[in-house]
């Protein structure tokens, strides 16, 4: 390890290139590139991106100012200019969006990843059939995700899509044995481990008690260790943890250019150095924390942030949060997962945890068969040479975490009705949760058109174009915000409410395929503003105030569905916004809708 940390132009090619023909990967060579919308036109970037700002604008001279801005850099010779550099850039490369997105949105961004990027998954209760201790918990976990990155290695994983296609699978290559790195010029990146044709009988696992690093050696003689010897191995963890360690996890939460220099710090000790890349090279961690949460607003608040226990951030300084996958197991058996978002979506993690525990709770579960000779290996504890500086930036650290996690407010809403009622008024679950959101921001904040301080992100999936992400929906429209306002109109109808209700949700879906056929408004204009150089002015719509506040994400909105998950969520995008993660798939009203809420 270098002590100053700095990328590569390449550091991509560290994941070894998917198996063209196998299952997971079958379909990437029929993958179309990323599409680069039209700028003009009726149904181009520009016109939507006027139809966007509309409900967005606080009066109509706001609204004309920002129109004549647009109409400028549309017709103008640098408008044009920066649409045919973009439509170039497509020809050139095998997807023009993706470092621009890579470092915009993930890996450039400076404040903590804790709240602000990272995500979380809760668990159900370990299967009754099973032993019921956190260390098998534990071992059960770990040996379903070992089983499944056994059966991604040997590209076995089936491909995902719709019945419009096949979806692309490329950022799997990144769920294991990998981790991102804080770099010291302000760029992190993610580095990978993965060795290629590597199938799966091979790895080790980092596991984390009371902040003391362990390492599990997950194969021995070339085979997957056993759920029975990984408990083994597990609760000698536990029984070998009596006090704590030095909380160095906690560094990884702070701002990402501190962190950068207190990794170096930390790296300048060769000791230190191999420990780092035993953290790295791991295929997942798993943290055996502390506590016992139950109510369903502390269990989200744990997995989020870490919990809170004698002024100190002790669940920050039992993980690990540039890793990719996190497990986590308190006390009482309460697991989750919490996940680090830069070069991954949410999708194929919520794919593994489902897999994961789908395989637990199976009868036929592969607990697998152990050593026949009867020796039990025991973990290797990895413990840090703490330097003075070290150790002053733990403190550092831990003071500025409690200081964001005490700015956050947490609430959880469970609905007594889930999608099979909604769909028996011709409703869209994820529009119908969507269209409530607003609805409860406008309660929230008032009338005033002056009150809404920016715009609505709900994410949709582009992975039907390769190495494709997300884009956004900007959900804010003329006919979301009417039917709001019927609603809180006593001289309007319950049959006109239904009425502009249907067709704000019509709106909606009409915009979600947009944004999923990656003609969407946001990616499109960052790639004009990032085509740009560095001699040429910056057109006077991109810092226009109804432009700058459509994109100021007050609510950050998503969806996933597991039946597994009774805990989802992510924080706030911008300093006095929401994080609204919502749940819409369950099938029965005994299975309903979840919705987070989380507010600064």
């Amino acid at each position: 390890m270098n002590a100053q940390q700095r990328r590569s132009e390449h550091w991509k090619a560290s994941a070894p290139k998917s198996l063209p023909n196998s299952e997971t990967f079958a379909h990437q060579d029929s993958l179309k590139k990323l599409p680069v919308p039209s700028l003009d036109g009726p149904t181009g970037t520009l016109a939507r991106l006027k139809e966007s700002l509309k409900p967005i604008a606080w009066n109509p001279e706001e609204y004309r100012a920002v129109v004549d801005k647009i109409d400028e850099f549309g017709n103008s010779k640098l408008g044009r200019e920066l649409q045919n550099r973009l439509l170039k850039r497509y020809e050139e490369t095998d997807h023009w969006l993706e470092r621009w997105w890579d470092d915009g949105g993930y890996l450039g961004y400076r404040d903590s990843v804790v709240v602000n990027v990272s995500y979380y998954y809760g668990f159900d209760p370990h299967p009754s059939h099973l032993t019921q201790t956190p260390a098998a918990r534990a071992a059960a976990i770990a040996r379903g995700a070992m089983l499944f990155r056994k059966k991604l290695k040997q590209g076995k994983v089936t491909s995902e899509g719709t019945k419009e296609g096949p979806f692309c699978m490329d950022t799997y290559r990144w769920m294991f044995d990998c981790c991102r790195i804080p770099g010291s010029d302000g760029l992190d990146w993610s580095k990978s481990y993965a060795v290629e044709g590597d199938t799966g009988d091979s790895g080790h696992i980092v596991v984390i008690r009371k902040n003391r690093v362990w390492k599990i050696d997950a194969t021995v003689d070339g085979r997957l260790i056993s759920a029975e010897e990984l408990e083994s191995q597990i609760k000698y963890i536990y029984e070998n943890t009596m006090h704590l360690y030095p909380g160095v996890g906690v560094l990884a939460a702070s701002n990402r250019d501190i962190w950068a220099k207190d990794y170096a710090e930390l790296a300048s000790s060769l000791h230190n150095s191999k420990i780092l890349e035993t953290i790295h090279s791991s295929a997942f961690i798993i943290c055996l924390e502390e506590g016992a949460p139950t109510s369903s607003v502390q269990k989200s608040r744990v997995l989020w942030h870490g919990d809170v226990s004698n002024n100190q951030a002790v669940g920050l300084q039992n993980r690990w949060v540039d890793k990719p996958c996190q497990f986590i197991v308190y006390d009482n058996m309460y697991a989750g997962f919490m996940g680090e978002h830069s070069i991954m979506d949410g999708t194929p993690t919520v794919r593994l945890c489902d897999e994961v525990l789908d395989d637990i709770a199976s009868p036929s579960f592969d607990r697998g068969t152990p050593s026949s000779s009867g020796l039990q290996s025991i973990p290797t504890p990895l413990d840090w040479e703490i330097s003075p500086l070290t150790s002053q930036a733990i403190i550092t650290a831990n003071s500025v975490a409690l200081d964001l996690i005490n700015s956050q407010t947490l609430s959880y809403h469970l609905t007594s009705y889930g999608k099979d009622a909604i769909k028996k008024f011709g409703v869209s679950p994820d529009s119908w949760a969507q269209m409530i959101i607003q609805l409860a921001y406008r309660r929230l904040i008032g009338p005033e058109p002056e009150s809404r301080k920016g715009g609505t992100y709900e994410a949709a999936t582009t992975r039907k174009f390769y190495k494709g992400r997300t884009e956004t929906i900007r959900v804010v429209s003329e006919q979301s915000d009417e039917w709001v306002r019927s609603m809180d109109d006593v001289g309007t109808s319950e049959a006109r409410r239904k009425e502009l209700f249907d067709l704000a949700a019509k709106k909606h879906i009409e915009l979600a395929k947009i944004g999923g056929a990656a003609q969407g408004i946001d990616r499109h204009l960052l790639g004009l503003k990032k085509s740009l150089l560095e001699s040429e002015p910056l057109p006077a719509l991109f810092t226009d105030p109804v432009f700058v506040r459509s994109s100021y994400w007050v609510l950050s909105t998503s969806a996933i569905f597991s039946k597994h998950f009774d805990e989802y969520g992510w924080g706030e995008v911008v300093p006095d916004g929401f994080g609204v993660a919502y749940m819409t798939g369950h099938n029965s009203l005994s299975l309903p809708s979840h919705l987070f809420f989380v507010e600064d």
